[in-house]
């Protein structure tokens, strides 16, 4: 079992950075592969990014790729979204979550607001 809580959203103006994390309880969290996700109202949950276990590989959605980088500290159990040039369209609320092949261990979500 692991529980994750995510931390670090807010309201930051178009072009600011923010920086979100994800702590996961549990001794397994470097068995899983992480995950950040984001759901804007009226909208279904969507991947952004995920990152391997080992953090050896990475995958971002266009939508984010060169501006939001996915790491993480398997000594610390926590994963990290760097988001830097942020645009209003990515105000959402943003969740994290763990999984293998199917992400099935899911954060709380914070929220991301972005103002023009």
């Amino acid at each position: 079992q692991v529980q994750l809580v995510e931390s670090g959203g807010g309201l930051v103006q178009a072009g600011g950075s923010l920086r979100l994390s994800c702590a996961a309880s549990g001794r397994t969290f470097r068995n899983y592969n992480m995950a950040w996700f984001r759901q804007a109202p009226g909208t279904e949950r969507k991947l952004l990014t995920d990152i391997s276990w080992s953090g050896g590989s990475t995958y971002y959605a266009d939508s984010v790729k060169g501006r939001f980088t996915i790491s993480r500290d398997n000594a610390k159990n926590t994963v990290y979204l760097q988001m830097n040039s942020l645009k209003p369209e990515d105000t959402a609320v943003y969740y994290c979550a763990a999984g293998g092949s199917n992400y099935i261990y899911w954060g709380q979500g914070t929220q991301v607001t972005v103002s023009s």
